[in-house]
């Protein structure tokens, strides 16, 4: 998720011009990401800098411009959101269509706010924070081509960033492997059991061989 993080974070302080101009940046962003119809920058643009920032990073997006449609995008993650993941909020009213949309930076000590690295807050692309009370979910987004996994066995020491492209590939599985760190550890090796158990006949070695490579690559691409 590290590449949607680098692309926002590249936006951050474009904002929109007062008055009857418009910041060409905001306009692209509509554009590039599918909404041609919008030529301004004073449609709600949140969803759509989302859109721009996950196409940018080969992540499948909404292809919408309300915030709550990312309710239904990737994977939901209520207990374990790590920094690029999305985060939804309600705005106005839990119970109405109105909501805003970002990337999850981390909480504040306290628990009580979300930091949101979006656009559209302040009338710009910034970073904030958000009461967690107005959180509707967290979502990890899956990528938009196939899935490439790495090629060779990986097993309990192993290291470097085949592992993290494991690890990314079992959360997006659905498979909770912590933290993309690169190591495999305990947690990966239990996450790697955990897929295995779901087909028959896969032996439950907690090692990534050429038969799991095969089905992770199946549940991913399904």
């Amino acid at each position: 998720m590290d590449s949607i993080i680098k692309i926002a974070v590249a936006e951050l302080g474009q904002k929109e011009v007062p008055g009857a101009g418009n910041n060409a940046a905001i306009v692209r962003y509509a554009q590039e990401s599918g909404f041609t119809n919008i030529n301004n920058d004073e449609t709600s643009w949140c969803s759509i800098f989302l859109n721009w920032c996950a196409k940018k990073a080969g992540l499948r997006g909404t292809g919408k411009a309300d915030a709550r449609s990312w309710l239904l995008a990737g994977q939901r993650v209520d207990n374990n959101p790590e920094p690029g993941d999305i985060v939804v909020f309600w705005r106005e009213s839990i119970n109405s269509w109105k909501g805003h949309v970002g990337i999850f930076f981390g909480f504040s000590k306290n628990n009580t706010r979300v930091y949101c690295l979006g656009g559209n807050q302040g009338n710009q692309v910034s970073i904030s924070a958000f009461p967690v009370a107005n959180v509707l979910g967290f979502r990890r987004l899956a990528t938009s081509t196939v899935m490439v996994l790495p090629d060779k066995a990986l097993r309990p020491g192993s290291t470097g960033d085949d592992v993290k492209i494991l690890q990314n590939a079992l959360k997006l599985a659905g498979f909770d492997c912590g933290t993309s760190d690169g190591i495999f550890g305990t947690r990966t090796e239990a996450a790697v059991k955990a897929l295995q158990s779901t087909r028959v006949n896969l032996p439950i070695s907690g090692i990534f061989d050429v038969a799991t490579r095969l089905y992770l690559l199946e549940v991913l691409n399904q």
